[in-house]
C-alpha cells in the first residue's frame, strides 16, 4: 500500500481510507420516496418513518434480516398501512438521490493517487445491488464490505474486525470516515483514526491535516 506521511498536527500514518456510503457519498433518504406518497402530510410522514418503517426496522435489513420477514412484521403491526409498507421495497430505489458530488470528488483526487480506497457500508444485501447499478464510483474501492451480506452491522465492533482482517489494514494506520457519531465513536474503540462527516469542505480539511493528497 501507498502511505502518506501525516501532518505534525496528528502524527500519524494513514496507509489507507475506509469510507460510510450512505451520508457521506451517496444521498439515500426514505423521504425522497414517502415526499410523493404522502403529499403534502409532511407530519403523517414523519410519524410513519418513526414509527411503522422505522430506523431500527430498517437497520435490522442492514444486518442481514430478509425483507420479506420485515414486510410480513411490519405489514401484521401496522395492517392499516400494508401498501405503504410494502413500497419500502418495491419502490426502494426512489429513495436514492444523486451522489454527493463535492465528497466524490475527493474520492476522486485520492484514487487518482493511487490511494488505498475500502468502504464499510450498513446496506441491506440485495438493494446494495441497486447502488452498484448506478453509481461508477463504487468500483473505485479495493474492497467494500456490505453488513447485510455479513450478518453483522456498524456499529458492532464486529464488523469493524472482520473489515480490518478481510481487507489487510491495520487499525492504526487505517483512517475511517462516517456521518453517524455513534459509528464513530465504536471505530476509535477499535482502534481506527475516525472523523465525523458533516460535509466534503470539513473533510477536506481533516484530510489534509492527516497528510492526505488532497487539494484545500
Amino acid at each position: 500500500m501507498n502511505a502518506y506521511r501525516s501532518h505534525a498536527k496528528t502524527g500519524v500514518l494513514v496507509d489507507a481510507v475506509v469510507f460510510d456510503l450512505g451520508g457521506v457519498l451517496i444521498d439515500w433518504n426514505p423521504r425522497h420516496l414517502y415526499r410523493r406518497l404522502f403529499g403534502g402530510d409532511v407530519e403523517g410522514m414523519e410519524r410513519f418513518l418513526a414509527e411503522v418503517c422505522s430506523p431500527v426496522w430498517n437497520a435490522r435489513q442492514d444486518a442481514g434480516r430478509s425483507w420479506d420477514e420485515a414486510i410480513a412484521e411490519a405489514v401484521a403491526a401496522h395492517p392499516e398501512h400494508a401498501e405503504l409498507i410494502r413500497a419500502f421495497r418495491e419502490r426502494w430505489a426512489e429513495m436514492l438521490g444523486g451522489a454527493l458530488t463535492d465528497t466524490v470528488e475527493i474520492l476522486a483526487e485520492l484514487r487518482d493517487h493511487q490511494f488505498p480506497l475500502f468502504a464499510l457500508t450498513n446496506w441491506a444485501r440485495d438493494t446494495f445491488l441497486i447502488a452498484q447499478e448506478r453509481y461508477p464510483f463504487l468500483q473505485w474501492f479495493r474492497q467494500i464490505i456490505v453488513s447485510g451480506r455479513e450478518g453483522m452491522a456498524k456499529p458492532s465492533p464486529a464488523i469493524f474486525h472482520l473489515m480490518l482482517e478481510r481487507c489487510g489494514l491495520s487499525a492504526g494506520s487505517t483512517l475511517f470516515i462516517d456521518d453517524s457519531i455513534r459509528n464513530v465513536e465504536a471505530a476509535s474503540r477499535v482502534g481506527l483514526n475516525a472523523l465525523v462527516y458533516r460535509d466534503a469542505r470539513q473533510l477536506r480539511r481533516e484530510l489534509a491535516g492527516f497528510g492526505l493528497p488532497v487539494c484545500l
